[in-house]
């Protein structure tokens, strides 16, 4: 259970998997999990690791001319940074969030919300959604659905609610396949997710995002995302948090779903695979850890970069300096990269320079590997 001290967020441990089919409780019940546990990938890593940047002795650039803003949703950032779906839908969630969105307007970073379901079924907790947009008035904020609810969607008018509720820049329809399949209360009616994005697409002001939950977005599901109108796709590929892992301690047979614990496609991977899918935006999330991570994101094709778990274990542990301190140092390793890379932009550390583990030029071996 999430405990307050000292003004800061804290957790208990000694978790003994309670189940529930109240969303607002399995939301509680998910991020005291990610809190308190290891749900980390096991095995499988996030495949950063196979990348290296080609070190320029001649950068010809001053430090203090390296520039790692850019724009988001037509929104400036400080740099290709944004908080991805935490939590939302019960009581200390409010307190969350509106650290969360506090952090993200003083550092100009993006922020995206959990799952909105439960503000589909109640206003209990709507607050603890909106009141982001009165922490956070200038950054992009992205809001959150579930695949499975899209694919019931008669109208769109529940969705235009959950956009007004935080005055959202853009929805993210979550990918949770693997997680609703192991989840005791899963729903696994996925028929009609695509005809149900469509829709979505089309109806609203705003961007959809569609984004997985961890196992990472194939190069043929971005084709089909991007044949029906969807322009940006946020990977949340393999090597950071298993949600196979957090669901193995939620069920009462969890054998299997510690099979699956490090099923899904690397992040770096990923990226690759849905770079090659012209006209779509890329967000790279799936256990990003640094600065060198998000160079390496950008370089591979990514536009973003984003991480939920690790970012929310320091605001607990640390509260909002800590997390702050944290960004920053991650920002300062990212305009490290781009000084030794020569790069004095993100336009710049786009076009650097990676080889993989046998010394092959990443982009070239990609080129040929199109033809």
């Amino acid at each position: 259970m999430i405990i307050k001290q000292n003004n800061l967020i804290s957790f208990s441990f000694g978790y003994k998997k309670p189940m529930s089919e109240n969303t607002s409780l399995r939301k509680e019940e998910h991020l005291d999990i990610c809190l308190q546990q290891d749900v980390a990938f096991k095995e499988k890593t996030t495949g950063f690791e196979r990348f290296y940047f080609v070190h320029n002795a001649l950068p010809e650039i001053n430090f203090s001319e390296v520039d790692c803003s850019t724009y988001f949703l037509d929104k400036p950032l400080s740099f290709p940074m944004m908080i991805t779906a935490i939590t939302g839908g019960f009581r200390e969630a409010e307190k969350i969030n509106a650290e969360l969105a506090q952090v993200c307007e003083a550092q100009q970073i993006a922020l995206g919300l959990g799952s909105q379901r439960q503000a589909c079924e109640n206003s209990n907790y709507w607050r603890s959604f909106s009141v982001v947009r009165d922490k956070a008035p200038t950054i992009p904020i992205v809001g959150n659905i579930g695949a499975a609810q899209v694919a019931r969607l008669s109208d769109t008018e529940i969705i235009q609610h959950l956009v007004d509720l935080i005055k959202a820049d853009a929805l993210a329809v979550h990918l949770n396949p693997l997680q609703e399949v192991l989840q005791p209360e899963g729903n696994t009616h996925f028929r009609g997710v695509l005809a149900g994005l469509e829709k979505i697409v089309r109806s609203l002001e705003i961007p959809v995002i569609v984004k997985e939950t961890g196992a990472g977005i194939s190069h043929s599901v971005a084709k089909q995302l991007r044949q029906i109108g969807v322009r940006y796709v946020d990977v949340s590929g393999a090597g950071g948090t298993s949600w196979a892992g957090v669901e193995s301690y939620r069920s009462k047979f969890p054998a299997l779903a510690k099979k699956f614990w490090d099923w899904g496609i690397p992040t770096a991977l990923s990226i690759l695979e849905v770079s090659k899918v012209k006209g779509l935006r890329i967000i790279a999330s799936g256990g990003i850890s640094g600065g060198l991570d998000i160079a390496k994101a950008i370089a591979l094709g990514a536009d973003l970069a984003g991480a939920a778990r690790i970012l929310l274990k320091t605001l607990c542990l640390n509260g909002i300096k800590g997390l702050i301190e944290l960004l920053e140092s991650w920002k300062n390793e990212l305009k490290t990269v781009m000084f030794l890379t020569g790069s004095k932009n993100l336009a710049q550390l786009k076009k650097a320079r990676l080889i993989n583990q046998n010394w092959e030029d990443v982009k070239s071996s990609i080129l040929r590997r199109k033809h």
